[in-house]
């Protein structure tokens, strides 16, 4: 984690869940990795971390501008955790998908003429989709609780959505 980032963390005093949250999805030009997701997803089922996590992401997920991977991340950071993390997070998804929706018209155009809200706006649309099929979504759980069985993971939840 780069130097400036760290001192951030310290200075605003950010929780360990707010900390992952962030480097989860930080302005990095890469994605987070799945064991950073993972961690995630399993502090969603802490009812403190969880406000933490949700909190963090729901932040991240509102920025704009140059920060337009920050929302980037934060929309796949929701994605795994729809599937991944407790069912808690599907229905604040659900709660808030006017705030999820929105991001279908989200434009940042760089100073290269490239446009970086398209895979804001795709992967808003594609996460608006999973969360309003409720099949899908359970059948996306189930195989995301198979998966994890299949590495000797902990329990996970799947019940009805």
């Amino acid at each position: 984690m780069p130097i400036h980032r760290t001192i951030k963390n310290v200075v605003h005093n950010y929780t360990y869940a707010e900390v992952k949250v962030r480097e989860a999805t930080s302005n990095d030009p890469w994605g987070p990795s799945s064991i950073l997701m993972a961690e995630v997803a399993e502090l969603t089922r802490n009812p403190l971390s969880y406000n933490e996590t949700m909190s963090m992401t729901w932040r991240r997920l509102n920025d704009h501008g140059k920060n337009w991977r920050h929302v980037y991340k934060a929309l796949v950071l929701l994605d795994h955790l729809v599937r991944h993390g407790s069912e808690r997070v599907t229905r604040d998804c659900r709660n808030n998908i006017v705030a999820i929706r929105t991001l279908a018209d989200f434009q940042h155009i760089d100073e290269n003429g490239r446009d970086n809200g398209l895979a804001v706006r795709e992967k808003a649309r594609q996460l608006a989709i999973l969360l309003g099929d409720n099949e899908r979504l359970r059948g996306e759980r189930i195989r995301a609780h198979e998966t994890k069985e299949r590495f000797g993971a902990d329990s996970y939840e799947v019940s009805a959505i």
